[in-house]
């Protein structure tokens, strides 16, 4: 950086927002005078003395400094400038050096909210969200309820952890930090013997409301890595909450159905035999098939015909849903007409046959 800064120094003439080497030449009550060179004197005096005066109450003469040009000549002819605009500067292109080689910080970890862990790096405010951390210290709370997720991240507090720079934005004050990338070497070292595809013996590692976590590695090996199966890949049928399906520490096989940036999806179901094969040889266009109504949402109404086979009527078909909610009610059983059907796409087009007042169609999956 001083290199630079001397490079850059012989270079340019003196310019606002520059940052310069000076050797203190005098000091005041309330002012510091610099030997800048061949640009001249500058002076940090005023409010600018006053922020960095525990910095420079220590300082003698013949001592050397970074200081931020602000004023190119003030009213007694010197070159105003900043101390702890300087240092600010500074400390940012140090972090972004860190960034850059990929250096491991040890922080004290201040306070938390429902997103992360909040600390400081150097001065510098820095924040450590909940999808960073390590796989043993993600909160795996249930319904992803924020209560929950604040006691559960409570515990770091006061303590110190190990993290690299995940991205920082000087400009917005924004420093993010990443427990998990300090590890992505070793992550990646294991990836290297799995591909999309791969079967693997995985243990339930935790359950939360959008899927479960699992971990696997290589055969004889302590070594594992940590993938997630989205509630979406767990069954064929329709999965209200994971934990019906899975428990902690129960062993599953699941496939690899995705690597990417050190992140592994896998499934449970892509295992499983898929009920819409071969659909059309049993249902086709105009059957009437009983269904129970098992959800409603914005679109229609979900409508199962078997434990895997699920179709929706579409809101449109009644006009509102208030409207949906007179006619139809969950968990009762009625008469419906397969208005379309697609095995490739898992969607099913229905439309309420049974003395309803309007047709129902829809796509579901």
């Amino acid at each position: 950086m001083k290199e630079l800064l001397e490079q850059n120094n012989s270079i340019k003439p003196a310019q606002i927002g520059k940052i310069v080497e000076g050797k203190i030449i005098g000091k005041a009550r309330s002012a510091v005078f610099l030997d800048l060179g061949p640009i001249g004197t500058g002076i940090i005096y005023g409010r600018e003395f006053q922020q960095a005066k525990e910095e420079i109450k220590n300082l003698k003469i013949g001592d050397s400094l970074f200081a931020k040009i602000i004023d190119l000549e003030n009213e007694e002819g010197y070159i105003e400038l900043s101390l702890s605009q300087a240092s600010d500067e500074l400390t940012w292109e140090k972090l972004r050096e860190q960034k850059d080689k990929g250096e491991i910080l040890k922080i004290k970890i201040q306070s938390c909210n429902k997103g992360g862990l909040v600390a400081e790096v150097f001065g510098i405010p820095a924040f450590l969200p909940v999808s960073q951390l390590m796989p043993e210290n993600y909160p795996r709370v249930e319904k992803g309820e924020a209560s929950k997720i604040i006691q559960e991240l409570q515990k770091f507090v006061d303590k110190e952890m190990e993290v690299k720079i995940f991205d920082l934005d000087p400009r917005q004050g924004k420093l993010i930090l990443s427990e998990k990338a300090k590890e992505d070497g070793k992550i990646k070292e294991i990836l290297k013997d799995f591909k999309v595809g791969d079967l693997v013996d995985a243990e339930i590692t935790g359950v939360t409301d959008f899927g479960v976590f699992v971990k696997f590695g290589k055969k004889n090996s302590s070594d594992f890595v940590e993938g997630l199966i989205h509630i979406s890949e767990l069954d064929w049928q329709l999965i209200e909450d994971p934990a019906d399906v899975v428990k902690v520490g129960e062993k599953v096989k699941a496939k690899i159905i995705s690597i990417s940036d050190n992140k592994v999806s896998l499934s449970l179901k892509a295992l499983k035999e898929d009920p819409w094969k071969d659909i059309e040889k049993k249902y086709k266009k105009g059957d009437v098939v009983k269904g129970k109504v098992t959800k409603f949402n914005p679109y229609g109404a979900f409508v199962q015909i078997t434990p895997q086979i699920q179709g929706l009527c579409h809101i449109s078909e009644f006009g509102t849903k208030s409207k949906m909610e007179e006619v139809l009610a969950i968990d009762q059983t009625y008469k419906f007409q397969i208005l379309s059907l697609d095995s490739q796409e898992h969607r099913m087009s229905l439309k309420l046959a049974d003395g309803a007042e309007t047709s129902s169609s829809v796509a579901a999956k």
